[in-house]
């Protein structure tokens, strides 16, 4: 197997914050050959690229990320790569339309690694996190309405069922009131005015997560849509990923890998109920053939070296003769 240090300095030099989760697992998952056509859907630092690119020769990769910052940050990574990186600033949700532009239809293998990266985690000036105060903005693209125009504009019920629903926070009507009665006289301009708010309503042991946690993961959700996105994203792999090709998600909360689960075994046809809207007895193609049933943990090893990784799980299917089931937007094949 070739080696090209450049890539792996590249990334070492570029992102010494971030490790990239379950690596050889992911790696394993995708059975790269010398040639494939890789996509990585949330390139981040560009670990999953760099070690991709590393794994068989003549491999070629497009990344995508929305973040301007990973873009930029990226250019040392695509020089190394010496043409075999394609590197796009966009969603991963429009991944078919962006491969279909960048020619990486068909494609053998794409990795999705869900979620908000080290590199975001760990700069206060983009309000991710309450471990240090910042803007609360949580925008992964750096435009559009903030998590700070949330909190300051939805309506006491509307904001209740957001943190209920996607951050699964038993106390969101309570934090809801909290937020609403607090900002008629201060509008919410920092992570720290939430995370002690939400402090202050939610009491959690002194060993268990941040009161905070589920309340800036819901919000987070929201700005972003990114369960959303991920949705499209699977739609747009099974459109795009030729016969035997794989598809990896690693996930990070139960919403995320919820979704995964359902998609995968739903084409792969091991559910008993596949459509509602379908005649009884019939039952698709299967689009996808699942691996494993199970999701992939992190190993303990793992775990100890990056805390970030405990909460991780990876699934993995591979891809079917069967069209896909998700007609193709106009103009497409």
């Amino acid at each position: 197997m070739p080696s090209f240090p450049a890539l792996s300095d590249a990334v070492r030099n570029g992102a010494s914050r971030h490790r990239p989760v379950m690596l050889a697992e992911v790696l394993a998952a995708l059975s790269l050959e010398s040639g494939d056509r890789v996509i990585d859907g949330t390139f981040g630092a560009g670990g999953y690229s760099a070690a991709i690119l590393n794994a068989a020769p003549d491999i070629h990769v497009m990344a995508i990320d929305r973040d301007p910052d990973a873009i930029r940050d990226g250019a040392a990574l695509v020089e190394a790569a010496e043409g075999r990186l394609n590197l796009v600033e966009g969603r991963f949700g429009d991944l078919a339309s962006l491969a279909e532009e960048h020619g990486f239809i068909p494609a053998d293998a794409i990795v999705l690694d869900i979620g908000v990266s080290s590199m975001q985690l760990d700069d206060a000036a983009r309000g991710f996190s309450f471990r240090a105060d910042g803007p609360l903005d949580m925008r992964m693209e750096q435009e559009g309405p903030s998590a700070a125009d949330l909190v300051n504009t939805m309506d006491e019920t509307a904001l209740a069922d957001l943190i209920y629903t996607y951050g699964e926070e038993r106390r969101s009507r309570a934090v809801a009131r909290a937020i609403v009665a607090m900002r008629r006289e201060t509008p919410f301009e920092t992570t720290k005015q939430l995370a002690d708010l939400v402090a202050r309503v939610v009491h959690m042991p002194r060993d268990a997560i941040h009161p905070a946690t589920r309340t800036f993961q819901a919000l987070r959700i929201a700005v972003n849509d990114e369960l959303g996105e991920l949705e499209r994203a699977l739609d747009s792999a099974e459109e795009i990923l030729g016969e035997g090709g794989r598809l990896a998600v690693v996930t990070f909360h139960s919403l995320e890998d919820r979704i995964v689960k359902r998609f995968m075994a739903e084409r792969a046809g091991d559910t008993p109920d596949p459509s509602r809207h379908m005649p009884m007895g019939a039952r698709p193609a299967a689009t996808f053939e699942t691996l494993r049933r199970k999701p992939i943990d992190p190993s303990s090893e793992e775990i100890a070296e990056n805390p970030r990784a405990r909460s991780a799980r990876l699934r993995v299917a591979r891809r079917t003769a069967a069209p896909a089931r998700v007609a193709s937007p106009k103009g497409r094949r």
